[in-house]
């Protein structure tokens, strides 16, 4: 059998194909570690272990992986503490009339509780 150019020239596209492909792979597996790597995440070398992990599950858990590297941001944390208004003014006068507000109405319905159970 007489192989020709065309033969190796094939041989030669398959093998980079098969490199690129598999450095494709290993960068896609890396992009949440950088992303928690840029945001200084806390857990970034646990989301780097669970990429690699990632990898013999076949990326099942990848998306998960983002969704944790995204989560923290810099500078605001995890995001699920008391919310800050900015550029808002007199936003604390404003909620204590709305608590007195609120403490006359319990007030008002504790006493309507009160009056009904000792009528009955």
């Amino acid at each position: 059998m007489e192989r020709g150019l065309l033969d190796f020239f094939a041989l030669g596209v398959l093998i980079m194909i098969g490199i690129t492909v598999l450095y494709a792979v290993i960068y896609i597996h890396d992009i949440p570690y950088e992303i928690a790597k840029k945001r200084n995440h806390p857990h970034q070398d646990a989301i780097h272990t669970a990429g690699w992990v990632s990898l013999f599950l076949m990326h099942t858990i990848w998306p998960f992986l983002w969704i944790w590297a995204t989560l923290y941001k810099p500078g605001v944390g995890w995001g699920v503490g008391a919310a800050k208004v900015e550029g808002a003014q007199g936003t604390s006068e404003d909620q204590n009339n709305e608590i007195r507000e609120l403490q006359k109405r319990v007030a008002l319905l504790e006493a309507q509780i009160s009056k009904q159970t000792e009528e009955a």
